[in-house]
This record gives C-alpha cells, sequence and structure tokens, in this order.
C-alpha cells in the first residue's frame, strides 16, 4: 500500500468562499431591483452577464502569461476542452439566461426586499439535486444548517409582509423563485466543471448568457437602458455575476454543491440588509431574530467536521490541484508551487483525515455495513 497521509482538508477555506460568493451576490440583488427599473428583463440579464464576461476576460488577459498552457482540443487556451462545451451551454442557458431575466422580471413586481429574500430557495433547490445526482452526503448538522437559514428567510418575509410600503406580486414571486430553480440546476450542472479554471468558465459562461439575451432583447425591441442604468448593471455584473461565480466554484472544489449551495443562501439576508440601507425600510423587529437564525446556520458550516477512514484506489486523472494536500506526492521539475493543472497518477492510499466531497471524496457512506463505497468505516457529518 502506498504512503500514509493526514492531509489538512477542513470545510473551512472552503465554506468562507461560499460565504464571499454569497455577500457579493447579496449585495448586487437590491441593486440591481433599482438600476433596472423601466430596463427589459432581458437587456438587464444580458447586461449582467456581459459585466462578468468583460471582467472574466480582463483576468485572463492579465495572467497571460500564466502556467495554465495551450494545448490541443482546448478552447482558446482556456484549458476548457470541446467536451465540455455542451455542458457550458446548458449552464449558460439556465444560469446565464434563464435565470437572470426571471430575477430582473420578479424583481420589478416583488421589489428588492422580497425579492433578495424569495433566494432562500436556491439553496434547498441546490442540496436536494446535489443529493440526488452527486450523493453528497448530507448529515444531520447540514439539515439542521439549511433549516435554520431557511426559517430565517420565513421570518424576514413575515417581518416584511407585516410592514407597510412592501410591494408584493404573486407572478413576481413565481418568477423569483422559478429563478432560483434554474440556478439550482445551474449550480447542479457546473459542480463537474469546479476542477477547472473558475475564470475560464465564467468567462465562456457569461460570453454566451450574454450574448443570449442580449440578441433576444435585440429581437424583441426592448427598452434601452439610459447610461447610468447600464454602467450601474455591468458593474453588479462584475462584482455580483463574474466574481461571485468564480468564488462559488473555487468553493464547490473544496466543499462539494449541496453545502456551497446551503451556505450561499447567506445571500438572501445581506440583499434584504442592503435593499434596507438603500430605502427599502420594510424590515421590522424579527429582523434580528432572522439574523440570530442565520448566524446560527452559518456557524454550523464553518465548524462542520467529516472524518473517516476511507481508501482512494489507483486513479488517474486531470484537475486543477497543489501539493500540500495529503493526495499529490507526483514530483515537478522544475518543481511547481501553487495551483497548476495536469494529468497526474494516484497510487493507492488508506487514510483518516477530515475531508469534504470534493474530487477525491466522491464515496458513499452508511451502506448498512459499516463502510463507505471505497472501503472506509463511515461516519456522517458531526
Amino acid at each position: 500500500m502506498a504512503r500514509q497521509a493526514s492531509p489538512p482538508a477542513t470545510v473551512l477555506p472552503g465554506a468562507a468562499l461560499a460565504v464571499l460568493s454569497a455577500v457579493s451576490f447579496g449585495i448586487a440583488t437590491p441593486v440591481v431591483a433599482l438600476a433596472g427599473r423601466g430596463v427589459g428583463p432581458l437587456s438587464t440579464a444580458a447586461l449582467l452577464y456581459l459585466g462578468a464576461c468583460l471582467s472574466g476576460f480582463f483576468q485572463l488577459a492579465l495572467r497571460a502569461c500564466s502556467q495554465l498552457a495551450l494545448r490541443a482540443g482546448s478552447i482558446h487556451g482556456f484549458g476548457l476542452r470541446r467536451t465540455h462545451l455542451a455542458r457550458l451551454a446548458l449552464i449558460a442557458f439556465f444560469g446565464a439566461a434563464v435565470a437572470p431575466t426571471l430575477l430582473a422580471w420578479g424583481l420589478q413586481r416583488a421589489g428588492a426586499t422580497t425579492g433578495s429574500l424569495l433566494l432562500n430557495l436556491e439553496a434547498m433547490f441546490t442540496v436536494l439535486l446535489a443529493r440526488a445526482f452527486y450523493r453528497e452526503p448530507i448529515g444531520s448538522r447540514v439539515i439542521v444548517a439549511l433549516t435554520l437559514m431557511l426559517l430565517a428567510g420565513a421570518v424576514l418575509a413575515m417581518d416584511s409582509a407585516g410592514s407597510r410600503g412592501l410591494g408584493w406580486s404573486v407572478s413576481g414571486a413565481l418568477a423569483i423563485a422559478a429563478a432560483t430553480l434554474a440556478w439550482a440546476v445551474d449550480n447542479t450542472l457546473t459542480r463537474p466543471l469546479s476542477e477547472q479554471d473558475p475564470v475560464s468558465v465564467v468567462a465562456v459562461k457569461a460570453t454566451l448568457g450574454a450574448g443570449l439575451t442580449g440578441a433576444l432583447a435585440l429581437l424583441l425591441r426592448e427598452t434601452a437602458p439610459r447610461a447610468h442604468s447600464a454602467l450601474v448593471l455591468l458593474a453588479c455584473g462584475a462584482t455580483g455575476y463574474g466574481l461571485s461565480l468564480r468564488l462559488y466554484l473555487l468553493a464547490q472544489r473544496r466543499i462539494g454543491a449541496a453545502r456551497t449551495g446551503s451556505i450561499f443562501a447567506l445571500a438572501p439576508f445581506v440583499g434584504a440588509a442592503v435593499a434596507w440601507a438603500l430605502g427599502a425600510r420594510t424590515a421590522g423587529a424579527l429582523t434580528a431574530v432572522s439574523a440570530a437564525l442565520f448566524g446560527a446556520g452559518v456557524y454550523l458550516h464553518l465548524t462542520e467536521r467529516h472524518r473517516h477512514r476511507h481508501v482512494h484506489q489507483l486513479l488517474e486523472h486531470e484537475h486543477a490541484h497543489q501539493h500540500d494536500d495529503g493526495h499529490h506526492f507526483h514530483v515537478h521539475q522544475p518543481p511547481v508551487v501553487g495551483w497548476h493543472t495536469h494529468r497526474h497518477r494516484h497510487d493507492r492510499i488508506e487514510h483518516d483525515h477530515e475531508h469534504a466531497p470534493d474530487v477525491h471524496h466522491d464515496h458513499d457512506h452508511d451502506h448498512g455495513d459499516g463502510h463507505d463505497r471505497d472501503g472506509g468505516s463511515a461516519s456522517g457529518p458531526r
């Protein structure tokens, strides 16, 4: 058997990235609601993802001489292969066309605060889809954390519904709920790409999404936005969509789709707080209760520990990796430091350490015989 190791693979770094992604997206939502007034939903979506597109290509240009080498079969040297095109097209359709268009349409009818709160549904849909399609282990701690976050959103919604001046529309609410489902599908489809270069994924997804929604907006002759609104929406796209997606992909790489999606439920609370600061004073006394529930949910995620003895079988694959995680022992000449990608081989290894459902720990749990699929004794998140 190959060497043993106890890598420092905890949930905390990935959870922190998910929190930053949620904050970035949450801040953008009420700003989009304000800047998008009088702007067609397709035009709004196109400007948001054009901003994400420009941000992605700017980052790619800055690191043109980076260690990601151009190789045959890649898409413009992005490190993405032609085999990824179909998945990227679906991701762009659901996440960069359908979802933002529905969100923009719904925000104009349901308001910034209500719209922000309804985004809680994305976490629930993402967790369920990640469990259904990737068999990600969902222990009692994650279930309690997600329940607390959903309760927090419900409390905020009750608080807002009881306040004066809250715009409410059933059609707007349903549109935003449908947007969260589309983004949950996007999150689920994106998980296999989390090991690819995140900036490249953002750039390609945003380009396809902006092109599709922009073409439809022109075809349907939507009202063109004013220069100021367009600039604000572009900025929101660069940060709340481009940067947020990059952080989201990095989080998925470390802790999987379900946990990333659940922690991302912090975004609605951030959005509601920003909406309040911008003048949507619909929040009342129950906001403090909601904040406590959200805080408890995030704490449960940040302090989650999942550990059991498990076996990694002989494997050869390609993905972004570092050499300080206890799973990559191959040698480079000259030495390589930091994140890089190339095809490499893993010998069989058995060890016991904290881990999350990343690319190296995609094993089943609790089959009734005390062992997971790879041969290790199983215990759920604790």
